[in-house]
């Protein structure tokens, strides 16, 4: 499966890349985690900090799926608005699904300062802004249930919006407590990390057999090795599906660019994450050089585009969108790229057991959110993997679609 196409921006901040060698002789471990992108990084991570032996395998290099073209913005705001999810799920679980992606954005702040080299985390507010009149109703309704379940938000007139950002807009909500994170230079500081205090990580390792030997789960890889683990999680992303009904999910090809750094972001007020109300919503972000990411034009059909000709032509619609915005400054197309990306049709991702396969378990965060989600996830895998009853499991398990 090609997860994405075109020339993402983030191998361009990632200077030395270390590598990881092939795995060459049977290994035996209490936990092997399947991939090496977001998800594996950050349960590496977790794991790291226990007693669990852990092995990581990936099937090619560290970070080279859909990790490299995640645009890193962070914020807990989910595909659904929180008054929709509410209507979906009830008021109570909608806002504790909130809450613990606003965690996930402190607890990923506090690991990021644990690592040895720099993930460009940087806390920003986020500013949601109404695609049309028709939709400042619903903006109004968001604002009164984040601000009744004290999540810090402001509710900005057109006219507030046109003073702190100089673009005009029916209104907004101004969130607080987002954040953005280069996610190349994460997972590879995470995999450093992890290695650093006793976690094997193998690349160009790919599993190409499983079954059962014994206590253990036994994995053969392509070229012949066995690994032995007594417990394994999948966090392979779009890459593995754990329901041969693939219709509870949606994929979609989704578009982004990075500009040429910028002279002067004085106009963009706290250089604050931006996303429309409209679904698909388009979206921008600056950077550590001053480089706008933007993104968005989804389409339905949910393969990797392979032509150059259709990447370039959405690049230079997501330019124009920016410049609706921001039309003083001069701005030109440094990268642009696709790839796949879906979601989980009830908006939440898919963590825990395996519900027919013992000692199985995954940590996949499909959606809007996914590094929070995957963030999430390797916390409660490291729970239960550790024997702890967590009640907070239950909403994201994979038994809800079976």
């Amino acid at each position: 499966m090609k997860l994405h196409a075109g020339r993402p921006y983030w191998p361009e901040t990632a200077a030395e890349i270390k590598k990881y060698p092939t795995l060459e002789e049977e290994v035996t471990c209490d936990v092997l985690i399947v991939g090496g992108g977001i998800a594996g990084s950050l349960c590496a991570e977790e794991l790291s900090q226990t007693a669990l032996k852990t092995v990581v395998v990936e099937k090619g290099t560290i970070g080279s799926g859909s990790s490299l073209t995640n645009t890193g913005l962070l914020h807990y705001s989910s595909n659904l608005m929180l008054h929709e999810l509410a209507e979906e799920l009830g008021e109570e679980k909608a806002v504790h699904f909130y809450s613990l992606c606003l965690e996930a954005i402190q607890e990923l702040q506090k690991v990021s300062g644990t690592l040895t080299e720099r993930v460009d985390f940087v806390r920003r507010p986020g500013l949601n802004y109404a695609s049309n009149e028709a939709d400042v109703e619903k903006l109004k309704k968001e604002y009164e249930i984040l601000s009744k379940h004290d999540f810090e938000v402001e509710y900005y007139t057109q006219d507030k919006i046109k003073e702190l950002f100089g673009f005009e807009k029916p209104a907004a909500l101004m969130i607080h407590g987002n954040a953005e994170v280069n996610p190349l230079r994460l997972v590879h500081s995470l995999i450093k990390t992890a290695h650093s205090r006793g976690v094997e990580i193998y690349e160009h390792t790919e599993v190409t057999a499983e079954g059962t030997e014994g206590e253990h789960q036994c994995f053969v890889a392509s070229n012949g090795t066995k690994i032995l683990a007594k417990k394994v999680i999948y966090s392979t992303g779009y890459q593995s599906f754990p329901f041969e009904n693939r219709s509870v999910a949606e994929l979609k090809e989704t578009f982004a660019i990075a500009t040429a750094p910028v002279e002067n972001l004085a106009d963009w007020t706290y250089q604050a994450l931006i996303w429309e109300t409209k679904r698909p919503y388009f979206y921008m972000r600056t950077t550590e050089d001053n480089r706008i990411i933007a993104g968005g034009l989804d389409e339905e059909e949910g393969v990797t585009s392979l032509n150059a000709q259709k990447l370039e032509e959405k690049g230079e619609r997501l330019l124009e969108r920016i410049k609706e915005h921001f039309p003083a400054l001069n701005l030109k197309v440094s990268h642009a790229w696709s790839t796949q990306f879906g979601g989980i049709k009830d908006g939440l991702p898919l963590i825990g057991p395996d519900p027919e396969k013992e000692n199985v378990y995954y940590c996949l965060g499909f959606g809007v959110n996914g590094v929070l989600y995957c963030k999430l996830g390797a916390r409660l895998l490291g729970e239960m993997l550790q024997g702890e009853e967590n009640e907070e499991a239950e909403m994201f398990s994979l038994s809800r679609l079976s």
